[in-house]
């Protein structure tokens, strides 16, 4: 593996991975390479109780606002590091699938992910975001568990 240009961080705004994403910028700095970091907006959101279904479309641009937004201050922190970075935040139903299809049209080099991010019933009903990544992701993935403990899956 020549080194990367574009490494792909994905985001959930959890410890595990804003603990990737340190990592990932380690690698970024080291390699001189951009750094993307992804957040994925579910598709079909679960709306609040106190959301009506009415407004389903202002509280998903609400999701996706607050994302950008808090993507952007990141983007920043990066920046002053002397980091390139982006942002994108994607929506889709299958968080995995998304991200691989964002690294694709990225042409990304790496993806750096973290064992877990969400858990509970999301984990359980669309199961592991990771998993699907390393089994279909075109590039290599370095999976990192929490605590900087890692594991690299390449293929």
């Amino acid at each position: 593996m020549l080194p990367p240009k574009l490494i792909l961080s994905p985001i959930d705004f959890s410890d595990p991975s804003t603990q990737a994403l340190d990592v990932a910028a380690d690698l970024a700095a080291q390699f001189k390479a951009e750094l993307c970091l992804v957040y994925v907006v579910p598709a079909l959101p679960k709306l609040p109780t106190d959301v009506s279904i009415f407004q389903e479309g202002a509280y998903e641009e609400k999701l996706h606002a607050n994302a950008s937004q808090r993507l952007d201050g990141m983007v920043e922190k990066l920046g002053k590091r002397g980091i390139r970075s982006k942002k994108i935040v994607g929506t889709a139903n299958d968080v995995g699938m998304e991200l691989v299809r964002i690294a694709e049209q990225e042409k990304a080099d790496l993806i750096v992910i973290a064992t877990h991010g969400m858990t509970g019933w999301r984990r359980l009903a669309f199961g592991s975001v990771t998993e699907k990544v390393v089994r279909t992701a075109d590039c290599p993935v370095l999976v990192l568990r929490e605590h900087g403990q890692s594991i690299a899956a390449a293929h």
